[in-house]
């Protein structure tokens, strides 16, 4: 990160800086897939033959958050050089951008920026900006225009916190309605970070599909200003766009399968891969994920000797296809094989998965699995859940609500540690 103080800032809001370009619903205004989608017609693999104009595809949204980092993400119609301006209370004095290798990222239009050296448990205001680079001569760099967000604000993780609470959401399945029905659905209750656990799509297809039906509706509801971690479904890996979703997000360590500490609770998130054998013919041979779980295997055992999981008051696995009540096909009987046996001997307190579109609660079973298995439902209605999570250093509240908001299913936990 490049900071530089006492910049002056224009504080003018987004919207009145792009008016002019018509893309009002890009924030809420109008659903997203009526503009981006028809007005703009992007080519998503062409910035030169996106819409006339200088827009943001999306709000930014925020990954990655610890106490003293979070990274900021946005998408623009043209190649741009982009930084974030932040700061305390109202001054936006600290400018950031991307450098590699020397070089600042520039001429992209997919944005990733890391803000560092932040303060723990701090609030901080920040905004986005795109200076479109309009030529790229190998000794002359022309500009275009230049358009900014709305100002937003985050704040960094209290690694002293004595209490943390989150929200899950899984099997969207292109349904972006979804989003605002389910977390609509909390209310006022407060949360830090929304965990979105697989299946968000049917299958990869583009950027758009990513603009349209995930980053759209959930910077419409709070990922400007509070973070999400994603995990693959199987469904994320299907599809000629799914080699490519990596770049559109970032998770801690920088990959599917992380831990992380929030609080009293240490998370362990594993990504299951697809349902079916590698050989299955509609994979055309092209995928390895026996290989790709089996390293995660390995990594989970380093995991539970690591004294952030062992001093935890709750251990909380989080994964889309649970190792059991899913039925017997390959994904879920591999992931109990290699799995399983280090949930039970390292004293899971709480597992919640996705996949099978049953919304339940399944308490411990002696000789399967030691802990509470929580799944959530989808995606058609009547089926969607949203699952809230809040936890002090004695005990942890899980509440499962149906999209009617009716209570399905709760956990109620005391710590064993």
């Amino acid at each position: 990160m490049t900071s530089l103080k006492n910049q002056h800032v224009n504080r003018r809001s987004f919207l009145g800086n792009i008016s002019k370009a018509g893309l009002l619903g890009a924030f809420g205004m109008a659903p997203l897939a009526g503009t981006a989608a028809s007005i703009l017609q992007r080519n998503e693999h062409d910035p030169e033959k996106r819409t006339e104009g200088h827009v943001f595809l999306c709000p930014p949204y925020l990954q990655n958050p610890t106490d003293t980092s979070i990274t900021v993400m946005w998408i623009t119609n043209k190649p741009t050089y982009s930084w974030v301006e932040f700061g305390e209370g109202d001054q936006l004095d600290m400018k950031a951008h991307h450098v590699t290798n020397g070089l600042v990222d520039a001429n992209n239009t997919l944005h990733k920026i890391v803000l560092t050296d932040l303060k723990p448990n701090t609030t901080y205001k920040y905004k986005v900006k795109s200076k479109e680079i309009a030529e790229f001569k190998p000794y002359q760099l022309t500009y275009g225009e230049t358009i900014e967000s709305e100002v937003f604000e985050f704040t960094t993780v209290n690694p002293d916190a004595k209490e943390i609470s989150w929200l899950v959401l899984n099997d969207i399945h292109d349904r972006p309605h979804s989003f605002k029905d389910l977390i609509s659905m909390n209310g006022n209750d407060p949360y830090d970070f929304v965990f979105l656990n697989g299946d968000m799509f049917d299958y990869q297809t583009g950027e758009q599909q990513l603009i349209d039906h995930l980053f759209t509706p959930t910077t419409g509801m709070f990922a400007s200003e509070k973070p999400f971690y994603f995990v693959r479904g199987n469904h994320e890996t299907r599809g000629k766009f799914s080699r490519n979703i990596d770049d559109y997000f970032s998770n801690p360590e920088g990959r599917y399968y992380f831990s992380f500490t929030r609080g009293p609770v240490h998370a362990i998130v594993l990504d299951t891969g697809e349902d079916k054998e590698d050989d299955h013919p509609v994979y055309a041979g092209i995928v390895d994920f026996d290989h790709y779980r089996e390293q995660q295997r390995d990594w989970l055992l380093r995991a539970v000797k690591t004294p952030a999981f062992k001093k935890a008051k709750f251990r909380v696995v989080m994964m889309h296809i649970p190792h059991y009540h899913s039925g017997e096909w390959h994904g879920t009987t591999h992931c109990r094989e290699l799995f399983g046996p280090i949930f039970n001997e390292h004293n899971i307190d709480l597992f919640i998965a996705g996949h099978t579109h049953r919304y339940g609660v399944h308490m411990p079973e002696k000789g399967k699995f030691d802990f509470p298995i929580v799944i959530g439902g989808g995606p058609k209605e009547g089926l969607r859940t949203l699952i809230k999570i809040k936890a002090d250093h004695k005990n942890l509240s899980l509440r499962m609500l149906k999209d009617d908001g009716t209570e399905v299913g709760k956990v109620d936990l005391k710590s064993k540690r």
